[in-house]
């Protein structure tokens, strides 16, 4: 079949990442045009390249989606109506599987099940009318996965192009509790200006390391390595696409060519041996293991690492919270929702730890800053450090900041004493 001229597209990414992900789209496909909304980043008249080259090559999102058809709807027989409207034939065959989700802000509708079952009978229907059979349906791992959105009054249809969503690079098999995805982590170290360059941001050091997530997903930035290299993604099996398989094994093939030893160090470490071993693991899996120095060792104790003359470095991480988990050593911190059981652990951590940088991570000369992802509003107080910026971050459902603490020795205060 003859592939479409042009695509209507929507990158999706987490809450709070739309212009970090618009000005990565803007580099990754620089002749099409986008508007960041929320959720995610719109493109408009894109080339069919442009699937291959964002699900390839983009850190910050989750899906790459194809918008089919857009318009009102009242009741379940207007989605069904508005599905028959699209030529399924133009994008599957009976052969291939397929799976609806559907998504709903202020929908009128009584069931979303039955909504996405009348989208599944469109699809259906028409294509046993087409082909005298049906395609089945897959909900682990379709050929063909649809999205349905719907608004308050109107609906949209999407072609899913990524599959898997995208924060699943292929590498993270052994993971701890309650692990970062690596589209956010991703998304923290655009948002701190870190691309693993002595000039930008310059050394990496994750001293809550987890599974690996942060120090690994900078050092693929560092390398040049494009986060979808190792993984499989649904339009690989979609009509429109099989016209540019040779372009797509070229474009993986110039992104091969890309790789390069990294220009600064990577650190990390973790309080619990076990996620050590962890972080580890994926990063040979992920192809950067030699360039990470992995040290077990309480975050409250372990010096800083000592960089090349002249280098600044960039602490990043993202301590414990959400549900209670146990640690091993005096950093333990204890996660908890609700903010009452971790309240103890808190008010002695964070200050230790602040306490800590100021004495360890103020004597090299180009300095450090550090970047914290938390939920706690109120985390400066506690760490008795005064923020010099902050981001909003959605990690799933829980609303977070990302701070900002440029290294000092001493307060803050003091520091602007000496200098007056």
């Amino acid at each position: 079949m003859s592939r479409p001229e042009t695509l209507d597209l929507f990158v999706s990414c987490p809450g709070g990442v739309e212009a970090l992900l618009e000005a990565e789209l803007r580099a990754i496909v620089p002749k099409v045009h986008t508007e960041a909304l929320r959720g995610g980043v719109a493109l408009n008249k894109a080339p069919p390249e442009a699937v291959l080259a964002i699900n390839l090559e983009s850190r910050l999102a989750q899906r790459v989606l194809v918008e089919l058809i857009e318009g009102g709807y009242r009741h379940e027989d207007d989605l069904y109506a508005m599905a028959l409207k699209i030529d399924w034939t133009r994008w599957i065959t009976p052969r291939e599987t397929i799976k609806i989700d559907t998504t709903a802000h202020r929908s009128p509708l009584k069931s979303l099940n039955f909504a996405t079952l009348r989208i599944k009978d469109a699809i259906c229907d028409q294509l046993r009318e087409e082909f005298g059979e049906r395609p089945s349906v897959d909900t682990h791992d379709p050929d063909f996965p649809v999205v349905l959105h719907l608004g308050e009054e109107r609906a949209a249809l999407y072609v899913d192009t990524s599959g898997q969503p995208l924060f699943k690079r292929g590498w993270r098999l052994d993971k701890g509790d309650a692990p970062l995805k690596e589209t956010l982590a991703a998304a923290m170290l655009a948002a701190a200006g870190w691309r693993g360059t002595p000039e930008t941001g310059g050394a990496l050091h994750d001293p809550c390391c987890g599974s690996g997530t942060i120090p690994i997903e900078a050092a693929q930035i560092a390398c040049g390595i494009a986060p979808g290299i190792n993984r499989r993604f649904a339009f690989e099996r979609q009509l429109p696409f099989a016209p540019l398989q040779n372009r797509w094994s070229e474009m993986k093939r110039e992104a091969q060519a890309r790789v390069h030893p990294p220009a600064v160090p990577i650190f990390a470490s973790d309080v619990a041996f076990r996620m050590v071993d962890f972080s580890r693991r994926n990063a040979e899996r992920a192809g950067v293991a030699e360039y990470i120095q992995f040290n077990g060792g309480d975050a409250l104790e372990r010096p800083a690492p000592a960089l090349p003359e002249n280098m600044p470095g960039t602490l990043m991480m993202n301590p414990p919270y959400g549900e209670r988990i146990e640690v091993r050593g005096k950093a333990a911190a204890f996660r908890d929702a609700s903010g009452s059981e971790q309240r103890d652990a808190d008010d002695e951590f964070f200050p230790r730890l602040a306490s800590h940088w100021k004495r360890g991570y103020t004597t090299n000369e180009a300095g450090w800053t550090a970047w914290m992802l938390s939920p706690d509003m109120k985390l400066p107080n506690k760490m008795r450090l005064k923020e010099s910026r902050r981001f909003p971050m959605w990690n799933g459902p829980i609303e977070c900041r990302l701070f900002r603490f440029d290294l000092v020795k001493g307060s803050a205060r003091e520091k602007r004493t000496e200098q007056a």
